[in-house]
């Protein structure tokens, strides 16, 4: 696969998870491990969706993985909180960090890519 089509497929994935940190960010955060963060939820959910439009509407979805990447350290930030002591959702916490790392992995690696001079 491309990373063009790679791109695309990620802000696609980007786009469902936006549409759900907005549609049911008090059923997310329960599964998640992070109740009392449903409006920080439903705000990176927008930002999910706005990253996806971005790139899907590019002629270089790839060079606009950075929006992914930013989200995905803000994202970082959310759950990392989420794994203090006090939270006793952190083992869901630490699952939802686990399965997001694969994405957060391509779409560093895809903007990466495409980041380097052609040559």
């Amino acid at each position: 696969m491309d990373d063009r089509t790679m791109a695309r497929g990620l802000a696609w994935f980007g786009i469902g998870l936006g549409l759900i940190e907005i549609a049911a960010p008090a059923r997310l955060a329960r599964a998640i491990g992070l109740e009392g963060h449903e409006r920080t939820l439903r705000l990176f959910g927008a930002r999910e969706i706005a990253s996806g439009a971005v790139v899907l509407a590019s002629d270089a979805p790839e060079r606009q993985l950075g929006l992914r990447v930013g989200g995905d350290v803000l994202d970082g930030a959310l759950l990392a909180a989420g794994l203090g002591p006090g939270n006793p959702g952190r083992a869901r916490t630490l699952a939802a960090a686990a399965a997001v790392a694969p994405v957060v992995v391509l779409d560093l690696v895809c903007w990466l890519r495409a980041r380097r001079p052609a040559g």
